[in-house]
């Protein structure tokens, strides 16, 4: 029941915190009003979510969770690309429903609109790259600080980062439904097929 609470506590502060965002903007909005609109006090605030930025980026921040688990717990014989894959482009079926591309289209341009929330984004990125890294350098019997694992890892987050872009981009353009779902797992499967089969053939300058 304790566990319970504190997800709802979570939860009901992400939605106050987004409905202000999304009302005046994320630069404008403090920490105490999204504690005065989610009823809790400023300090609940921070112990769930240690700076602002967190607020509006809790919710990825738990997916790229999500994503290193898939890694660590994919079956035996498994390569990593296609865990990391296989968790990644499950989510794409919720492109599908207009209410989360509205979710996403808000997003977008409140990030446009802001250079710290930008500069918070590419720390998640980083973070989830270098815990990855840390992850395939211990299975593969690496330093955590070889070039080998840490390529690896950038590679498959910035398919990740690809296709964030690719959705953001077609939903501003007002693409919504299950064909946009469609096509971001097309384009997933292609980025990935490329990793697997490498890039000695790829882009090969011409004469």
């Amino acid at each position: 029941m304790r566990e319970r609470k504190k997800q709802r506590t979570r939860q009901s502060i992400l939605e106050a915190a987004f409905r202000l965002f999304e009302e005046r903007g994320f630069e404008s909005v403090t920490v105490a009003e999204v504690a005065r609109a989610a009823d809790v006090s400023e300090g609940t605030v921070f112990n769930y979510f240690p700076t602002k930025e967190d607020l509006f980026y809790g919710g990825m921040e738990d997916f790229e969770a999500t994503l290193l688990d898939a890694v660590r717990d994919r079956p035996a014989g498994e390569p990593v690309s296609a865990a990391f894959a296989r968790a990644l482009l499950e989510r794409s079926s919720r492109l599908g429903r207009d209410e989360r591309a509205d979710l996403i289209a808000k997003a977008a341009r409140t990030i446009e609109a802001s250079p710290s929330l930008q500069a918070r984004e590419r720390g998640v990125v980083e973070h989830t790259t270098l815990s990855l890294a840390a992850l395939l350098a211990e299975e593969t019997g690496a330093r955590p600080t070889d070039a080998e694992p840490i390529a690896v890892a950038g590679a498959l987050t910035g398919v990740q980062r690809a296709l964030t872009v690719y959705v953001r981009a077609n939903i501003l353009a007002g693409r919504r439904g299950p064909k946009l779902a469609a096509d971001v797992r097309a384009q997933g499967r292609r980025a990935f097929a490329r990793l697997d089969a490498g890039l000695a053939d790829y882009a090969v300058k011409r004469a």
